[in-house]
């Protein structure tokens, strides 16, 4: 499990630095203003589409049926995927058209402040090709996995941001606004397309429609709980965007781009060890085995608190110099980093949250329960948009709490910090869904949580530790490195930040930590020997 997680990360952690590059040419072309408000709002609906309609189709519904569809009848699997594949082109080609003709009177309910502007709608409709071009990818990545092709898939999220780069630097100056959402689209295409040539040059026998439509409705009774729990999900975003739209211009980008640098530690860390756990708990789960089962639900936990604490309060140190570094570039100005700093140390608040989120629908998924993660995302929303109002409100109303807020953020000089309220609500609705979901989880498969508050205890000394070590050594370089220059800015943050790193090791192996050995003999291992689910969009939709 622990190989598979790095192999995941390593792709993960190449696909978000070319989305970091995707970020950084947007922030330093157009800053926060009103140009990249609408381009982000253009996504809600499609992602909409893709969370509630195009996942239905997901690797954890569909492979398991697929598997006993080849177990019974060698080559037939092929069958069911092309007559799928068709299937779906006719439903998610009607959803999309449906939407497409509806897309002025949803705009104006998914970002209201926006809706007069005429080209949020012309936007949004191009992207509700990129449903369809994901929802297919999905659908071909359970034959990839099915014949362990997982680098060939790995590879396709790399080429979805090389689209939207593409967009950027060579469509955007002939087609304006129209050419980036087209870069996006072409993305999309690239993400299916890689896997176009194995899929049509795999052999198969012959499925009859009716074998395919029974076969299906397996599916779609596997998929349906998990494909409204992240329909759910996105709900919050939503919100965060929709009130955002009457916020200063620019708020949704800020917004965006904190969501967005938060994603990719949630990407390497927690999607990867939530994603590697999952086969080996379903075959656990699947042959009765509980004491393997939950020996690996405790293992993978573990690992994820070992990494994500010290990561949290690194972030939260070096959060200036990461987005200045990343994002301050062009017309980026400073007041725009030092919201978005502030906004991505809000995310990461609960970015241990999140994590275990996921590690925990992950296991409910391996035991055959969708019930609970729906049941779990629905209250998560509940409380983000929640804690959005009340915070909005509370921010407004009292003098007091909007000077506490942005004095221990420092950003007290600066515009629109408002948008704070959307990321810390985000937060507060991970949290209660993490803790709740912990309690369900050790209450349901009787988790002893043997090692786990000594782990916590020692990771968060090390953090501490690490966290102090980078602030010492970014005020100790403040007087002899020049910050108005970026070699400066990232000097100062590197070299802080792998003192902290290092302090971080040297603390954990001083307390004996049990994870740290274990990692090191993971990575003495060969990681081409192991077999893991891809990770598909909508594990980090």
């Amino acid at each position: 499990m622990h190989k598979a997680a790095y192999l995941l990360a390593g792709f993960a952690f190449l696909s978000q630095l070319l989305a970091l590059l995707r970020d950084r040419l947007l922030a330093a072309n157009f800053g926060a203003s009103e140009t990249l408000d609408l381009y982000y709002a253009a996504f809600r609906l499609p992602d909409l589409l893709f969370a509630g309609v195009a996942s239905l189709l997901s690797i954890y519904a569909l492979l398991p049926v697929l598997s006993k569809i080849e177990a019974e009848a060698p080559g037939a699997a092929i069958s069911f995927l092309r007559k799928l594949l068709a299937l779906f082109f006719v439903g998610m080609g009607a959803v999309s058209l449906v939407a497409f003709f509806f897309v002025p009177q949803l705009v104006a309910l998914l970002a209201p402040g926006l809706a007069d502007n005429s080209a949020l709608v012309l936007l949004t409709q191009i992207l509700l090709l990129q449903p369809i071009l994901l929802g297919a990818s999905n659908l071909l990545a359970n034959l990839t996995q099915l014949k362990h092709r997982f680098v060939l898939y790995s590879i396709s999220p790399l080429l979805y941001n090389l689209g939207i780069i593409g967009g950027i630097l060579f469509l955007y100056p002939y087609l304006g606004l129209e050419g980036l959402v087209w870069g996006v689209v072409v993305g999309a295409a690239l993400h299916v397309l890689v896997q176009v040539p194995f899929f049509t040059t795999e052999k198969g026998g012959e499925m009859s429609w009716r074998k395919t439509f029974y076969s299906a409705r397996e599916v779609l009774s596997l998929s349906i709980p998990r494909t409204v729990a992240l329909a759910a999900g996105q709900i919050s975003l939503l919100a965060a965007v929709a009130l955002a739209s009457f916020f200063e211009e620019g708020s949704i980008t800020i917004f965006t781009f904190a969501w967005n640098l938060q994603a990719v530690p949630l990407a390497i860390i927690g999607v990867s060890y939530s994603v590697a756990a999952f086969p080996t708990l379903a075959r656990f789960f699947a042959v009765n085995n509980h004491e393997e089962f939950v020996k690996h639900v405790e293992g993978a936990l573990k690992h994820i608190i070992f990494w994500v604490l010290p990561t949290i309060v690194l972030i939260i140190v070096l959060r200036a110099h990461i987005v200045r570094v990343i994002l301050g570039a062009g017309v980026f100005d400073w007041a725009a980093t030092r919201l978005t700093a502030a906004a991505l140390a809000l995310f990461v608040l609960s970015l241990l949250a999140q994590s275990i989120s996921l590690l925990i629908a992950r296991a409910y998924y391996a035991a055959g329960n969708t019930k609970k993660p729906l049941l779990l995302a629905i209250l998560e929303v509940a409380f983000s948009v929640g804690a959005m109002l009340v915070l909005i409100d509370l921010f407004n109303q009292s003098a007091g709490f909007r000077a506490l807020m942005e004095s221990l953020l420092r950003v007290s000089d600066v515009p629109g910090t408002i948008v704070l309220c959307l990321a810390l609500a985000i937060s507060v609705g991970a949290l209660v869904r993490a803790g709740l979901g912990a309690w369900w989880l050790v209450r349901d498969f009787k988790l002893t949580l043997h090692g786990v508050g000594t782990l916590t205890l020692q990771s968060l000394t090390a953090a501490l530790v690490g966290g102090a070590a980078a602030y010492a050594t970014l005020q100790l370089f403040q007087p002899v490195v020049d910050l108005e220059t970026v070699a400066g800015v990232v000097v100062q943050g590197v070299v802080a930040g792998l003192i902290g790193l290092a302090t971080v090791g040297i603390t954990l192996f001083m307390l004996k930590n049990k994870e740290l050995a274990e990692i090191v003999g993971a990575l003495k291992r060969t990681p081409a020997k192991t077999e893991v689910v891809a990770v598909e969009p909508s594990d980090v939709a």
